[in-house]
């Protein structure tokens, strides 16, 4: 009994001695061009989804409305665009220099298959080592979820909200003062 505790006490230490090693001596990938450490997804994937399911609101404190929609569509395209992307557009280049790639939301690949609360609590809180950030302290608990909810509704938004993701807002004319030009 005692050789197999001894064993077992022995195999461990090999193991995070080797563990160790890898890190240690710069063997795992670091950069956002580099591979995936081996079981990194898996693990990464798992440790998410259980935390998700831990902390997740369980309930939605604003309706699903063309009202919440074009909110969240004013809100995606100040904050979440630059990553995720806007329909019938290429990524961007901050995008395609990020590990993992952020998804497009918009086209097919988003969360609209997620609870908008799985979508709320990726927003707020962000997600350690991928590059999305945390609004918690940017927005308000009502832009959160009227994002969320949107994101979670992409695929049943009416035309003229789809419409309203890509157009363009342009800021209102100023016009200039007549008293303070001169004349030369």
């Amino acid at each position: 009994m005692g050789k197999f505790i001894f064993g077992l006490v022995l195999g461990a230490v090999v193991v995070f001695a080797v563990v160790y090693g890898y890190f240690a001596t710069g063997m795992a990938p670091v950069a956002t061009s580099a591979h995936a450490m081996p079981f990194e997804r898996k693990f990464a994937r798992m440790a998410l989804h259980a935390r998700i399911d831990k902390e997740a609101p369980k309930t939605v404190p604003i309706a699903a409305d063309d009202t919440a929609y074009a909110a969240g569509v004013q809100i995606y395209k100040e904050h979440c665009a630059v990553c995720h992307g806007l329909p019938g557009q290429p990524q961007t280049a901050i995008a395609k220099g990020m590990y993992p790639r952020p998804p497009k939301l918009m086209e097919g690949t988003g969360v609209t298959d997620d609870p908008p609360s799985e979508t709320y609590w990726k927003v707020s809180g962000g997600i350690r080592m991928t590059g999305m950030p945390g609004f918690e302290k940017s927005l308000s608990t009502t832009q959160m979820w009227q994002v969320s909810v949107m994101l979670a509704n992409a695929d049943k938004l009416s035309q003229t909200i789809k419409d309203s993701i890509t157009a363009v807002t342009v800021p209102p004319a100023t016009v200039a003062d007549p008293k303070s030009s001169t004349k030369k």
